[in-house]
């Protein structure tokens, strides 16, 4: 949820293709893409019949010098031309496309302002533009060229159809700034959602590798203390008995881990607080490690239970691997879990990949993790989970030393 929110506020807000301040001035010119470049030939030129064919019969049947009808049919054909050509302006540079957008509007307003001609066609430019251009500059300059022409039309007197041609320029050029503007929104809201999909796909990552650290670390470590205490035994005594309960529990843990590990990359598997609870009573009597544990968890929240059985596992982990410990100690609170050792962990030990893992566990509760040296000589790992107040606010987590 957090990603989603993430993405989409980098985006905008989405209202209409409208964001933020900056996005009016952006210079995106609705991405690299643009009008199907083989099919707007076709389009173009059904759309531009309503002002060809009138300009090419007024130039054909124009009786007066050559010269002005030159002219009148360069400045038509080449106005003509670039609303055929305005495509490839995507994916080009800001000063070609502005330099293309001012000539379209300095064609289109003489083009359309001629005795005989209708301010209609001034709509190929405004039309245009919205595409090419920022929202904002489209705003200015269409708003410049439209009301350029209503003063020139103004000035020289209203013709017949005139007022009602400056009308129909303006709304259709309102619905086309809208629907690029939509253009923009949907193409903002897909690059929005390829991030968020990136972005779960890391984030589940990042929790498989944390919950097979988690699982694989604890379980491969009990395996292998009572795989030792087997290996001692037979080594020491020859209590086959013994021996074989030994293995057959590194047996049972296997089929366990494995079961797990399967759970895991799927997402179904939950971890039990009790069950963390007994696993270390085990794991901590093979190791002739002396327990001091809590016989029940019912006064524990019920929705921290599997974030401390996290960090029960990891603990207890980390104190067979590292600490050389004679004696664990392991209390419970309502919203807080503190394990105590005798090790040898040094000052400088690091903050591992597991101790970070259950950092992020508890910032995701609201809690904090931490995990020091003890002033009597061992080592401390504390979780504690605040009750939230009234505001809902989170406590993020805040690590110190640990172990791998």
């Amino acid at each position: 949820m957090a990603s989603t929110e993430t993405a989409a506020g980098r985006h905008g807000s989405f209202r209409f293709g409208f964001g933020d301040r900056a996005s009016w001035w952006e210079e995106s010119a609705l991405g690299e893409q643009g009008p199907n470049k083989s099919r707007w030939p076709v389009l173009g030129v059904l759309f531009l019949l309503p002002y060809l064919v009138p300009a090419t019969q007024a130039i054909a049947e124009d009786p007066g010098p050559l010269l002005p009808r030159v002219l009148f049919a360069l400045l038509s054909y080449t106005y003509a031309a670039c609303y055929l050509l305005f495509p490839l302006v995507f994916g080009r540079s800001r000063r070609g496309r502005y330099v293309f957008g001012c000539g379209m509007l300095a064609l289109g307003l003489p083009a359309a302002l001629l005795p005989g001609m209708s301010p209609y066609i001034l709509l190929y430019a405004t039309a245009t533009l919205v595409f090419v251009f920022p929202p904002a500059w489209a705003l200015i300059l269409d708003g410049t060229a439209l009301g350029v022409a209503a003063l020139v039309l103004f000035a020289r007197g209203w013709q017949a159809g005139d007022g009602g041609d400056l009308v129909s320029v303006v709304s259709v050029t309102a619905a086309m700034f809208f629907m690029a503007n939509l253009v923009r929104a949907v193409r903002r809201l897909k690059l929005a959602n390829q991030e968020i999909a990136t972005l779960a796909v890391a984030n589940e990552r990042e929790r498989v590798a944390r919950d097979l650290h988690d699982l694989l670390g604890h379980s491969l470590t009990t395996i292998s203390v009572k795989a030792g205490a087997a290996r001692r035994v037979l080594e020491a005594s020859a209590d086959i008995p013994r021996a074989v309960r030994e293995i057959r529990e590194v047996e049972g843990l296997t089929r366990t881990a494995l079961t797990d590990v399967r759970a895991t990359v799927s997402e179904y598997r939950t971890v039990s607080l009790p069950a963390e609870i007994a696993g270390a009573r085990a794991a901590l009597r093979a190791a002739e490690i002396e327990a001091d544990l809590p016989h029940a968890v019912d006064h524990v929240r019920a929705e921290l239970q599997s974030t401390f059985g996290y960090v029960l596992r990891e603990a207890i982990t980390n104190v067979l691997r590292h600490s050389d410990a004679t004696r664990v100690c392991v209390r419970l609170g309502q919203e807080w879990l503190e394990i105590d050792d005798d090790g040898k962990t040094g000052e400088n030990a690091a903050l591992g990949n597991g101790l970070r893992g259950l950092t992020e566990r508890m910032g995701a509760a609201g809690g904090t993790l931490r995990a020091h040296p003890r002033s009597g000589g061992g080592w401390r790992v504390r979780a504690e989970v605040p009750e939230p107040d009234e505001t809902g606010a989170v406590v993020r987590a805040q690590p110190a030393g640990g172990f791998a």
